[in-house]
């Protein structure tokens, strides 16, 4: 039975408004480090990471640890913003995407959903994962059978601990919550 570790990107650099693609300011590379603290007793274990900058860098932390290099899945990436929708204006749709349901978002949400909670319970090892707030939410409500797009609200380098049985997700622990800031 895979047991899984997703860990919420440390602090990134820029809002999600500002640059697609920032990495981690000082801060989130502290909670990388306080991350690593915690899990790298635990290791090594196969490492993965979204493909965005801020997850990499969360994961190269615990990677340069344990000697080992993540793996990219763009199937733990961020939620894709809708088509024709501004940079400056992808908070605003962001939040008010985070207050209903996937289904209310639609198909292509539906499909991101699925695919986050698919690749997840088709790991066949333990796993750290470095991913996403709405992506970690996504595989909770897999395994909570929620269909809202948030259910916690995960701190930077929360860990959210999720086993694999027969291939679907089963919730054990809830990362860390906080006030957190989407900015």
């Amino acid at each position: 039975m895979p047991r899984l570790y997703l860990v919420r990107h440390g602090r990134a650099a820029a809002g999600w408004n500002v640059d697609p693609d920032p990495g981690l300011d000082d801060l989130g590379r502290q909670q990388a480090e306080r991350m690593a603290d915690a899990l790298q007793p635990l290791g090594p274990l196969a490492l993965v990471s979204s493909p965005l900058l801020r997850c990499q860098q969360t994961a190269a932390v615990l990677g340069l640890r344990w000697g080992v290099d993540a793996t990219i899945a763009s199937d733990v990436a961020e939620i894709p913003s809708p088509i024709g929708v501004a940079v400056a204006d992808r908070v605003e749709w962001l939040r008010e995407a985070m207050r209903g349901t996937w289904a209310e978002l639609g198909p292509r949400y539906t499909e991101f959903r699925d695919g986050v909670a698919a690749y997840l319970s088709g790991l066949t090892d333990d796993t750290v994962v470095a991913s996403h707030f709405v992506a970690i939410n996504a595989a909770i409500g897999a395994a909570a059978h929620d269909d809202s797009v948030v259910i916690r609200s995960l701190d930077n380098c929360s860990v959210t601990v999720i086993d694999v049985v027969e291939g679907r997700l089963h919730l054990v622990e809830g990362g860390h919550e906080a006030d957190t800031l989407i900015r």
